[in-house]
């Protein structure tokens, strides 16, 4: 498939309540969508990578730059076959996973239009519907967080996920557990802990969480496992897996028992599929991970999760529940008593771009012609 025109449009979208991690405070969101264009068919993919250096180095910002001046120019005007010979085309820029990873994305997309086929069916799913949970930041108030909680209990979500940061851990979570004693609960530190804080961390474990996703230091494994040797509750690796190598070393270490798979996080669907294989082959679960994602990221997800290991619910809640009708895509992303079907408006992701709404929230646009 040659690659004849790739356009790139920054987006600047305002979520609709105020989401607070250890990283800060996110309300207005700054995308990317990449739109790739070969044979009269539009493969889509989006950047997920947010405005601020917190999650990662890479911002949406940072990515833009990395697309236009240093991949696009490397695979525009050439005919690719395969995924992996549009990645070997790249293999020369380090890191940059998420802007890579709108690319790869998109070119999976335009080959199962190509094929006539739908996402998931390419990607060798297994099912095609996703049981889904929601992530829950952090709230002004313990009264308010259980209240949060129990109003997406009361919608049906298989799991509730919980943003906590240092001086906001145990005590929101004691009182959701008193209130929710039967509830699916996990905690997310996104790496604002340490190993001296070990104490803490055995306090969560005596209140049945599913899982402690990243408390420590996103570079790290070492201490993780360390961590770990000291709860029952499986810690679960998000930030310090970029790959399946990173997969297979941390599960080896027993730095972690549960993966979240992030497509932006390990550079798109192929090495997303092979983090799941490492997964899969020593018996540890995996589930989406979500970065506030539009339509466009938040359908590549939904058919990344029907692969047979994500056996968790993932974090790909009702797209209304962020954007209400102001979605990027014309599909309503919503989940029904927490489970999402997977868009099936035609082959490949299965959803078809509001242009009024893309062109309303542009703030820049770039063109790469081959």
């Amino acid at each position: 498939m040659k690659i004849e025109r790739v356009e790139l449009r920054a987006l600047a979208v305002d979520i609709k309540f105020r989401f607070e991690t250890s990283f800060g405070v996110e309300r207005d969101l700054h995308k990317v969508l990449l739109v790739l264009h070969s044979g009269g068919l539009e493969g889509y993919g989006e950047v997920t990578a947010n405005r601020v250096p917190g999650y990662s180095y890479e911002t949406a910002a940072v990515a833009w730059t990395a697309l236009e001046e240093y991949v696009l120019p490397r695979v525009v005007g050439r005919d690719f076959q395969t995924p992996a010979q549009l990645l070997a085309a790249i293999s020369g820029i380090r890191g940059h996973n998420m802007a890579v990873a709108a690319l790869e994305t998109a070119f999976w997309d335009l080959q199962a239009k190509s094929a006539g086929l739908p996402l998931w069916r390419l990607l060798g799913g297994a099912r095609e519907t996703i049981e889904v949970g929601a992530s829950l930041g952090i709230q002004a108030t313990t009264e308010a967080t259980v209240a949060e909680a129990e109003r997406h209990v009361a919608e049906g979500y298989k799991r509730l996920k919980f943003k906590i940061k240092p001086g906001w851990d145990v005590v929101p979570l004691r009182a959701v557990r008193d209130a929710l004693p039967d509830t699916h609960l996990t905690v997310d530190a996104n790496s604002a802990y340490r190993l001296t804080d070990a104490r803490l961390f055995r306090e969560l474990d005596e209140l049945g969480l599913d899982y402690i996703e990243q408390p420590l230091a996103f570079d790290d494994l070492v201490d993780h496992a360390k961590l770990q040797s000291l709860l029952l509750t499986p810690i679960c690796l998000d930030e310090s897996v970029h790959s399946a190598a990173d997969a297979r070393k941390g599960l080896a270490l027993d730095a972690g028992r549960v993966i979240n798979v992030k497509l932006g996080r390990v550079r798109g669907h192929l090495e997303a599929r092979r983090v799941h294989d490492v997964a899969l082959a020593f018996g540890a679960p995996v589930w989406c991970g979500g970065m506030l994602e539009l339509g466009v990221g938040r359908a590549h997800n939904l058919h990344m999760s029907t692969l047979e290991n994500y056996t968790l619910p993932g974090d790909t809640a009702s797209a209304s529940r962020y954007w209400g009708d102001d979605d990027i895509v014309e599909q309503r992303l919503d989940a029904v008593d927490g489970v999402q079907r997977l868009p099936s408006d035609g082959p490949g992701l299965g959803v078809t771009l509001r242009q009024d709404l893309v062109d309303r929230f542009t703030v820049r646009r770039h063109v790469a012609q081959g």
